[in-house]
């Protein structure tokens, strides 16, 4: 399995959203669970389905959380070239019908595509696509629509 770059606050971020569901979120729903199995017949409980059903799905986002951060490497944005796209930086691209775009290439937990710049994980077949290119080259992106191809315009470096 690829490693994939997440920043110390990204990293730190999942972490804590994993302890908050393992400390406060599924302790609750156990108590709550436990009230309602305390009111008798269980067979037709809504309460007590409902709160199962619930530990269930927090116990589920733990388990994609910590499996994020298993294959998560924690990268340095000082250590990352500044001269071409890659990890933590902004890049702004161009497509063939003269749109531009600004994506910041972030790891897990980060993305947010309402930010702006948007922030896209590396993993993401645009990300994927102008991983290591220079001003002036360009990507082709394949989407459902079909392929896109995208130039890169403008590469600013990643912020500390």
């Amino acid at each position: 399995m690829e490693r994939q770059p997440i920043t110390r606050e990204g990293y730190d971020k999942l972490k804590a959203e994993v302890h908050e569901i393992e400390t406060v979120l599924l302790p609750r729903c156990r108590e709550a669970i436990k009230t309602a199995r305390e009111e008798g017949d269980l067979s037709e409980n809504a309460e007590y389905h409902g709160q199962r059903e619930t530990q269930a799905m927090l116990n589920a986002k733990a388990a994609q959380l910590k499996t994020k951060l298993a294959s998560c490497q924690i990268v340095e944005i000082g250590d990352l070239p500044e001269d071409k796209v890659a990890f933590g930086c902004v890049v702004t691209v161009k497509d063939g019908d003269g749109e531009v775009s600004r994506y910041e290439l972030v790891g897990p937990g980060e993305d947010d595509y309402m930010a702006e710049p948007m922030k896209i994980l590396t993993a993401t077949p645009v990300g994927e696509a102008l991983m290591g290119k220079k001003v002036g080259q360009k990507a082709k992106v394949e989407k459902p629509t079909g392929t896109v191809t995208l130039e890169v315009v403008k590469v600013e470096a990643p912020s500390s």
